[in-house]
């Protein structure tokens, strides 16, 4: 990024701080319009990337160091005052912002030369001088950074324009002691953690496949009192039937619906013991004494309040 910032030509220079801090694709920022950038309600600044490789327009967050670059060039571009094109996408007349001498600037103009400078001076050469790496890789750097940062996956597919989930969980795929410390946050989120799958997460007793499954499939394991941490090889959830399954586990953000659902139980039973159904009766009370468990150890009150 040094070496980036090194570059003298300015259009070049802002393309690469584009391709690293928005993760948008090569053609997205070569065809990006002088009105491209503004900023959400908070200030911080946003870019509007046109209709790509998706075919959806979307609206990302842009680090700063590419937005103050990216508006020199767009106030560059608009003294040039240089004819609008008809973008084949879209079909709508468009100026762009990296045009020279009246014609827009090809990928390998904005990409290929300046990163095979950038590496060359940072060194990211093989023995006959050829770069290690390629220009796409900074997209692929931000993508992993998101990951890591705990993003989730809509997230990741949002800013970098994925139609599918299973684009950006390549991005997920971190340290086993990553995801583990991962998982551990965001389960607990600074509160704590129940159910039988409670321990087996915090002791680390977790396998290889079922973090890697669990990486990028947590958000689908969400039940109505928690999550279950089956793996699909496993069979069928269980969770929902007996909330003693080993696969289970709630935190302190479901206690509200765990309330709720012990006073819907109480409910269930009255309504069982009038009918004349005592099996009824005892599965209802299992269940409630199971809930109560759960509030015990997440160190909540069984009552709302």
């Amino acid at each position: 990024m040094t070496a980036i910032g090194a570059l003298t030509d300015p259009l070049q220079r802002t393309a690469l701080l584009l391709l690293r801090w928005s993760g948008a694709r090569r053609d997205e920022i070569r065809r990006l319009t002088c009105d491209c950038l503004d900023t959400y309600a908070s200030g911080h600044p946003r870019l509007r990337i046109p209709v790509g490789k998706g075919h959806s327009e979307r609206l990302i967050p842009l680090h700063p160091d590419a937005a103050a670059a990216l508006q020199e060039a767009i106030n560059q571009a608009k003294t040039m005052k240089a004819a609008s094109r008809r973008d084949p996408n879209t079909g709508r007349f468009e100026n762009y912002v990296f045009v020279r001498k009246g014609k827009l600037l090809s990928s390998a103009t904005l990409f290929d030369d300046a990163f095979e400078k950038a590496c060359k001076a940072a060194g990211l050469v093989d023995s006959n001088g050829t770069r290690t790496v390629s220009a796409h890789r900074l997209r692929h750097t931000l993508g992993t950074q998101l990951a890591e940062g705990g993003a989730r996956i809509q997230t990741i597919m949002t800013i970098l324009g994925h139609k599918s989930a299973a684009m950006s969980m390549i991005y997920s795929r971190i340290s086993d002691p990553e995801v583990r410390r991962q998982y551990e946050e965001a389960l607990a989120s600074g509160n704590r953690i129940a159910g039988p799958a409670a321990e087996a997460l915090m002791s680390g007793q977790l396998d290889d496949q079922a973090i890697h499954w669990l990486q990028t499939n947590f958000l689908k394991t969400e039940l109505e009192l928690g999550h279950c941490l089956r793996l699909p090889a496993e069979g069928p959830c269980e969770c929902e039937l007996m909330l003693s399954c080993p696969k289970f586990l709630t935190t302190t953000e479901y206690a509200p619906k765990l309330r709720a659902r012990l006073e819907r139980e109480e409910e269930l039973i009255i309504d069982a013991e009038v009918r004349g159904w005592p099996r009824e009766v005892e599965r209802h009370q299992s269940t409630q004494r199971r809930i109560r468990q759960l509030l015990s150890d997440l160190d909540e009150q069984p009552g709302s309040g």
